[in-house]
């Protein structure tokens, strides 16, 4: 029904598929796909389609109204994690070589799922049950989601250069939500105590906290306190020593713009190389940030 109303405003007024997606932007492919019913998109593209097209809102409230997941389908080693997902009232995580499920844009999710999936319509179904587990997390008063992702999430393209630019971009957005926090633990932190694998801390409204890992198609799931104890406390002191939320957005900003201009992440930098950007990230941040007024000696 979606794709349907949104073919009737783009041809009434007078944009191709293609036309339309470099207005957004994104794939001419993606918006084909909407259009026929196979992917779901995102509320900002609907919003974006809103104002390109004069809707006059229709094509948001709309968004809202459908129940994009009425049935999907996670693999069996995963659907015990995906049901703490739904019940989770605060989830952190430390995610490596990876944007972690919840974090992940459409475009990311397939390009990562067909990498070892043949089958296209298997691809879409692994995708939209990916994507299903985000809507609680990103909706108005959602869950606390605090994420620390390794700089190799930021560096390891997956798709292509634009996948990566507006996957960035999409990390920008949701670590302005309240209930979001994304920070990144940089490559050329050595003292940093990183987990030895990507991991996440869930905890329940009935008070139980469990502690989520995985291997090859498979998950790992811990509820000893001890255990638990442990791992939270490597988390916390990594949280406190990676950089801050403002600080990985000036770095998510910078792997952004290096995707855009150059179709590559930055480069990796000397000693010498971060000193000198030290600087430009802190005029970025001040620039962006609120201002404060200075405190003033009373007469």
């Amino acid at each position: 029904m979606f794709g349907e109303v949104l073919r009737h405003f783009r041809e009434a007024a007078g944009f191709t598929q293609e036309s339309l997606s470099k207005k957004i932007p994104c794939d001419r492919s993606h918006v084909a796909r909407i259009e026929a019913g196979t992917r779901v998109p995102q509320d900002t593209f609907a919003k974006q389609c809103d104002e390109l097209l004069g809707t006059g809102g229709v094509l948001l409230r709309l968004w809202g109204r459908i129940d994009w997941y009425p049935e999907v389908q996670h693999p069996d080693w995963f659907e015990r994690r995906a049901e703490m997902d739904a019940e989770a009232v605060a989830l952190r995580a430390y995610q490596e070589q990876v944007v972690p499920g919840l974090l992940q844009t459409p475009d990311y999710a397939y390009a990562l799922f067909s990498r070892r999936i043949t089958s296209a319509d298997k691809v879409e179904e692994r995708v939209r049950a990916r994507l299903s587990r985000q809507q609680r997390f990103l909706a108005v008063n959602g869950p606390l989601y605090v994420a620390v992702l390794d700089e190799s999430c930021l560096r390891n393209v997956v798709g292509s250069p634009a996948v990566m630019r507006d996957q960035c971009a999409h990390l920008l957005r949701v670590g302005q939500y309240s209930n979001i926090r994304v920070q990144v633990a940089p490559a050329d932190r050595a003292e940093l105590r990183r987990p030895k694998a990507s991991m996440a801390l869930i905890a329940l409204p009935d008070g139980e906290c469990w502690l989520y890992s995985e291997s090859l198609d498979r998950g790992h799931f811990s509820d000893d306190p001890a255990v638990y104890a442990r791992h939270t406390q490597t988390y916390d002191v990594l949280r406190a020593d990676a950089l801050s939320a403002p600080e990985s957005a000036a770095l998510i900003g910078d792997f952004m713009e290096g995707y855009g201009d150059h179709g590559q992440a930055p480069a990796e930098h000397s000693d010498m190389d971060q000193e000198q950007l030290q600087p430009r990230r802190r005029r970025r941040l001040h620039r962006s940030g609120p201002r404060y007024p200075r405190r003033r000696p009373r007469p």
